[in-house]
């Protein structure tokens, strides 16, 4: 059947990824952004867990070495994060859009995709999962397989899938060999349960700290990671620190400095984008803009703050204690 050409299978998968059995988003498609290599992953996925799929298609009986091939291309890939990841969308959505920039809705589908909180930095996971897809597998290839698996982090998936054409339409018959459904679902029940707890161990640590704002002692009301550095920020500008002063006092891309005093959203972002066409504006408060009447520019306050977010707030209360501006956990006794 002329339909089960492996370019067709790989728009079908593309474009249906859900038909392997379960929520994917594509992120690239032929991937090969390596040095010194001109091998290229047919189609490269990310699942909710946040664990990067390398999917693998032969159109052979036996599967051929596919086995082989896919787990060098994990080795590959293992390293990426979510930067990485996002770029890779981010130029997949572009060349499926015909050119169109696509850059701040990749990061940002990428992140909804994988359900990350409002303070919390996506992660992708190192442990890479395996689906080879093939018309069928020789014993070589499901012997690898099922011996692979036993190892832990191991994921390789065996999928057949073989078309046929009945009353003039497409039927694909759709079958995951290895592991079998029952126990894949198992597996499933198992990593959800590592995820949560996961989750509550972030949850144990500083992830999810909140933080008092303190002005002459007083504590301000608590506040999430991100608004914590942007108040102590405004209060300390508030206080008589200049703005150049605060902008020295923490990394380069903390605190933008744009031309102009600007004071809506839609002017922020329209000089954000006017001075780099590739920024995510999402990333700064552009509600909560500061503006430096003296020098007729305005100051933009960056949001990923992350791990990082402690560190800046004692680093900055530190730079300037003529202002009597501190902090505390929201958690912590006062």
């Amino acid at each position: 059947m002329q339909v089960y050409e492996r370019a067709d299978l790989q728009r079908l998968l593309r474009d249906s990824p859900s038909a392997l059995g379960e929520d994917l988003l594509i992120v690239a498609e032929e991937f090969g952004d390596w040095e010194d290599s001109r091998r290229r992953i047919d189609l490269l996925a990310v699942d909710r867990a946040g664990r990067l799929v390398v999917i693998e298609l032969k159109r052979t009986d036996d599967g051929g070495h596919m086995e082989l091939q896919a787990l060098r291309y994990a080795a590959m890939v293992a390293s990426m994060g979510f930067d990485e990841v996002a770029a890779a969308l981010a130029a997949h959505l572009t060349k499926r859009a015909g050119g169109q920039g696509q850059a701040g809705d990749a990061r940002a589908e990428l992140a909804a995709f994988l359900d990350a909180g409002e303070d919390v930095e996506p992660a992708i996971s190192a442990d890479v999962r395996i689906v080879l897809v093939s018309a069928d597998f020789g014993r070589e290839v499901t012997t690898a397989v099922l011996w692979l698996n036993r190892f832990d982090g191991m994921d390789i998936r065996c999928v057949r899938l073989v078309p046929y054409e009945v009353e003039g339409k497409l039927l694909l018959d759709i079958q995951q060999l290895i592991p079998l459904p029952e126990a894949a679902d198992y597996q499933v029940r198992l990593r959800r349960k590592d995820a949560a707890r996961e989750r509550a161990a972030r949850a144990d640590g500083r992830d999810f700290t909140r933080y008092h704002i303190l002005v002459d002692g007083v504590a301000l009301p608590d506040l999430n990671k991100r608004n914590a550095v942007r108040v102590m920020i405004s209060e300390l500008a508030r206080r008589g620190v200049p703005l150049p002063a605060i902008k020295a006092a923490l990394p380069d891309r903390a605190l933008r400095v744009l031309p102009g005093l600007l004071a809506s959203p839609q002017e922020v972002h329209a000089a954000l984008l006017a001075e780099d066409a590739s920024v995510d504006v999402g990333r700064y408060f552009a509600e909560h803009p500061l503006p430096d009447d003296a020098a007729g520019q305005t100051y933009v306050v960056f949001k990923m703050w992350g791990r990082n977010t402690e560190s800046t707030l004692a680093s900055l209360s530190a730079a300037f204690p003529d202002a009597k501006i501190s902090f505390r956990p929201a958690d912590a006794s006062a």
